[in-house]
């Protein structure tokens, strides 16, 4: 498994869910149907206190994996990525690539 931090441009359906992925200039398209959680972050390295009755996305991230294929290939190989989701800012970034994603990427570059 890669670990990253990558600023990435992702498009979401009107329910929210990720559907188009845009990183290192290559367009990504969801080939399975995405999964989120929410992971603590360690604000306090990144903020000077916490505000009293801000709660979402101080403590938590919202992190969601996707299995993404390059969108002009039909035949492309999945990739397995987990995208870390700011919510206040509505920042995307790339934190894991997964499996041999990360070597083919490694041999690719």
């Amino acid at each position: 498994m890669g670990i990253f931090t990558q600023s990435v441009t992702v498009r979401c359906t009107t329910a929210g869910l990720p559907q188009h992925l845009q990183w290192s200039g290559r367009d990504y398209v969801l080939a399975a149907d995405p999964v989120r959680w929410y992971e603590r972050r360690k604000w306090w390295t990144e903020e000077q206190r916490a505000e009293r009755g801000r709660g979402a996305g101080l403590v938590d991230h919202e992190v969601w994996r996707v299995q993404v294929r390059l969108e002009k290939v039909r035949n492309a190989p999945l990739l397995t990525l987990d995208l870390s989701h700011h919510l206040d800012s509505g920042r995307w970034r790339l934190v894991r690539v997964h499996d041999g994603a990360a070597v083919r990427l490694r041999e690719s570059a």
